[in-house]
């Protein structure tokens, strides 16, 4: 009860705590906060054994071999289509 009195107080005779002070206070909490958060996470953090990860680079290579046969494949087709449209449409040139 004396401490809400108190803090009453100090409002209604407008003496308030240095902004600087305050804003150093808080940034330090929240930085300290930030990094506790942090170090929580990364005790999540669990390293891939070297079999999971020749596995997954087998298959982002595969994958880009994939798409890069099928739209070697698309852009032949297209560009030969094209022209062949184009030649019908304006003549040999």
């Amino acid at each position: 009860m004396a401490k809400t009195a108190l803090v009453a107080g100090e409002e209604a005779n407008g003496s308030k705590q240095n902004a600087a002070v305050q804003w150093g206070t808080n940034s330090y909490e929240q930085a300290r906060n930030f990094l506790g958060d942090v170090q929580n996470e990364m005790r999540k953090v669990v390293k891939p054994s070297r079999k999971e990860v020749q596995a997954t680079t087998t298959v982002v290579l595969v994958t880009v071999f994939v798409f890069a046969a099928f739209f070697f494949v698309t852009d032949y087709v297209f560009s030969n289509g094209l022209g062949w449209v184009m030649t019908k449409l304006a003549g040999p040139q």
